[in-house]
């Protein structure tokens, strides 16, 4: 049986990965221009979420999910910074909450280092 929080994180990523194709203009918006694509970005990167949060689900499979999920926080980084410093990328949030959200991606990768066996 896993940890309550192990299926919070899956599902969290599962809907995370959903969310980019209900809304694909936010997430089109908020990739850096020198990134080709931003359409196919937006779909691998929502295929991606939701593939590693059930993934995350199966005992068998967590250890790689977990080590996939770390891979993308990393690979967002650079999306974290560009909506700090493009205004039209920021989606009208505030400052100190873009700030916040580039060192939470580390507790992000943290939490799912939890679950490497």
């Amino acid at each position: 049986m896993l940890p309550w929080h192990q299926y919070i994180f899956g599902l969290l990523f599962i809907l995370a990965g959903a969310n980019h194709f209900r809304t694909p203009k936010i997430y089109e918006r908020i990739i850096p221009p020198y990134l080709p694509s931003p359409k196919m970005l937006n779909i691998l990167s929502g295929v991606a979420e939701m593939v590693l949060g059930f993934m995350l689900l199966n005992p068998e499979s967590q250890t790689i999910a977990s080590w996939g999920i770390i891979g993308l926080l990393i690979l967002f980084i650079p999306v974290h910074i560009y909506m700090l410093q493009e205004k039209k990328a920021s989606l009208k949030m505030p400052k100190w909450l873009l700030t916040l959200r580039l060192p939470f991606q580390f507790v992000l990768m943290y939490w799912a280092n939890q679950y490497v066996v």
